[in-house]
């Protein structure tokens, strides 16, 4: 079996990304401004829009996948990876998995 391309991270780990890991949310625009709402520092790049958008990105720069429930950004995460990326984390869960997390754990 071959590993996966990508780290998953749960929100209890969202405190250990440094400030230069990119948090790209790929949830459509209701999604983002809806009633989960989205990490601070987050850019929404919808699924549909990902390879369009990061054909300019740093293939070297570390990036964040958020959505709902963390299939979509794992599906974000393989593509990015096929597409050179090579530091890539998925958050396992995705928001749902914030909203449930102990507020005091969660950080950055």
């Amino acid at each position: 079996m071959t590993p996966r391309p990508y780290q998953d991270i749960t929100p209890a780990q969202l405190g250990t990304l440094g400030p230069e890991v990119r948090r790209i949310d790929v949830r459509e625009p209701d999604e983002y401004t809806g009633p989960l709402g989205h990490l601070p520092g987050a850019e929404l790049v919808p699924l549909g829009t990902l390879e369009a958008a990061s054909a300019s990105w740093s293939r070297e720069t570390p990036l964040l996948l958020i959505c709902r429930s963390g299939g979509r950004s794992a599906r974000a995460a393989q593509a990015l990876a096929q597409r050179g990326f090579t530091h890539l984390y998925n958050l396992a869960g995705g928001m749902l998995a914030v909203r449930e997390a102990p507020a005091a754990r969660l950080q950055g």
